[in-house]
């Protein structure tokens, strides 16, 4: 149930109105941060068809415009509305079907998920997704034996949090025709003394979803409307979505299902899609062109140049601090990015690029500077960078950094293990990626951290977690201010969309996005953000 604090006064029609031009309604009273060029506050906007109208003072606003509705504030604060530039919202949806592993504290304790899960459910095929190892005492990779004995004929696959490695049973590897022989490029079937422990890494995770069952139309509708529903009551208006973790769902139809729910009113958040970058998507796209409507918009690619760092699939430039002759994985072959990059580079897409090693950042700047030379302004991004080798930091003048805060929040207890004393220091540089670009666009990376993005904000700025982990912040230097991340969580993702002038501000003639917070969270003290509460969520001057 939603609570309503603003409070609605009808205005009377006087005569004297009819010569004024209409506002649908008028907004006053608020403490705005509007988020345009100077970064400007106000305390009133007026609103039609949808659209921001004219910001300004309560009394010339009044003054000049009749309109409908005029709703008093009552002095809360006004952002617009939030976008996230990166996060996985039909993967966010879909784990509303599945048992939810995130926060598990043990092997033991997923375990006992699954089962209560199974027990309530009974079903045919059983995935999970959000276990993390290093949140165990044990934080070695879990084995299967006793996940085969528990289900010996239904097929279970729990993904862990980051996307990039799943635990199966030996039913659901049955499904894939896994044996220790089985080999996959860009992936791995881990193997220890001689027997499957039931972890697939990256690609391999493919080899049982491609003979998974595919969600049906109802499924997929009823995950969207879920997970619109859970963006919205966190402030978010604006999503890029970069696509499923493995490039198995037919993400065409997804697409086209996400337009007909949009064009029907069903579906209202406005979507910057990310299509995974095989080829059988490029062909279609790339001869289709891209596709644009008021809340759709797909012109973007999406490709994988490693795994994750949480599961050593990152791919870094020197050997793994705690795992002696180990560099990570490419998912996908730098030979099938170049070539790829090419063919979007004389194209109007945008090309995104998964990498979190300082091989991985290294070898995806090198292909984008060759594929687009003298080419300006491409916006061609970089999602993750979260560790980049020092001399590689001055080539994001060109290439846009897209970066979720909590990452290095949530990381911050094993990351150092990973990757050692020295090569720590240019991991999670988000100001330095932001002085190099001049711009950095913020996500949440849903469903792999929280959907909430007043953590986004906080992260970025106090380098802590919740838990005020570390204690003095993690390489404070490299912190955002306030004004930096809440552009990055607005109109500098905007502009990583090359939407930044239709959203991502409160402006005349932009969508009439926004929210309503309980609090100022530009100058109340910082921990204090961590509580914030989205009270209300405008789409398109519409309460959601």
């Amino acid at each position: 149930m939603k609570h309503f604090y603003l409070l609605l006064i009808g205005l009377s029609l006087f005569s004297c109105q009819d010569e004024k031009p209409s506002a649908d309604s008028i907004y006053i009273n608020a403490n705005i941060y509007t988020v345009d060029t100077n970064f400007t506050q106000a305390e009133a906007f007026a609103i039609k068809d949808g659209k921001f109208l004219e910001i300004g003072t309560a009394e010339a606003l009044k003054s000049k415009y009749a309109a409908d509705t005029l709703i008093d504030v009552q002095g809360k604060t006004i952002l617009p509305g939030l976008v996230d530039a990166h996060c996985h919202f039909l993967t966010l949806g879909q784990l509303q079907q599945q048992v939810n592993l995130v926060g598990t504290t043990s092997f033991d304790d997923m375990i006992k998920r699954v089962l209560d899960f199974q027990n309530k459910n009974k079903m045919a095929y059983l995935r999970g997704r959000g276990w993390d190892q290093n949140d165990w005492e044990d934080k070695n990779m879990p084995t299967k034996t006793l996940l085969d004995k528990l289900f010996p004929d239904t097929p279970i696959a729990l993904t862990r949090i980051d996307g990039h490695a799943s635990f199966c049973n030996q039913a659901a590897l049955d499904l894939g025709n896994i044996t220790t022989e089985t080999k996959i490029d860009g992936g791995e079937v881990e193997v220890i003394n001689g027997k499957l422990t039931g972890i697939l890494y990256d690609n391999a995770e493919q080899l049982v979803m491609n003979n998974w069952p595919k969600p049906s139309k109802k499924q997929l509708i009823e995950a969207l409307m879920s997970a619109q529903q859970i963006c919205f009551d966190n402030g978010l208006t604006s999503l890029s979505d970069a696509g499923p973790d493995i490039f198995t769902s037919p993400w065409i139809e997804n697409i086209e299902l996400i337009d007909s729910l949009q064009k029907s009113g069903d579906l209202k958040i406005r979507l910057y899609m990310m299509v995974p970058g095989t080829k059988p998507n490029l062909d279609y796209y790339l001869n289709k062109g891209t596709y644009k409507t008021e809340r759709l918009n797909v012109r973007s690619f999406k490709f994988y140049a490693d795994g994750a760092l949480g599961s050593r699939g990152a791919l870094l430039r020197a050997p793994y601090s705690d795992k002696d002759h180990h560099y990570g994985l490419p998912v996908m072959s730098y030979q099938e990015i170049n070539a790829a990059s090419k063919r979007i580079a004389a194209s109007e897409f945008q090309m995104n690029t998964h990498a979190i090693g300082d091989s991985a950042n290294h070898e995806v700047l090198e292909i984008y500077k060759a594929a687009l030379g003298a080419k300006k302004d491409r916006r061609w991004r970089i999602e993750h960078a979260q560790v980049v080798s020092p001399e590689d930091f001055k080539y994001f003048d060109g290439i846009l950094p897209s970066i979720q805060p909590t990452h290095a929040t949530s990381d911050m207890y094993w990351a150092e293990d990973r990757l050692g004393e020295q090569r720590i220091k240019d991991a999670y540089a988000y100001k330095q990626l932001l002085n190099a670009y001049g711009k950095i666009a913020l996500g949440t990376d849903f469903p792999v951290e929280q959907v909430n993005p007043m953590l986004t904000f906080y992260a970025a700025v106090a380098r802590q977690d919740t838990k005020d982990f570390p204690e003095n912040g993690f390489q404070t230097e490299n912190a955002l201010t306030r004004e930096e991340a809440l552009k990055g969580m607005t109109i500098w993702a905007a502009h990583s969309n090359f939407e930044e002038t239709e959203k991502g501000s409160i402006e005349a003639g932009k969508f009439a996005d926004f929210i309503v917070l309980d609090r100022d969270i530009m100058t109340v003290p910082l921990k204090d953000v961590i509580e914030t509460k989205v009270e209300q969520t405008f789409v398109g001057g519409e309460l959601q």
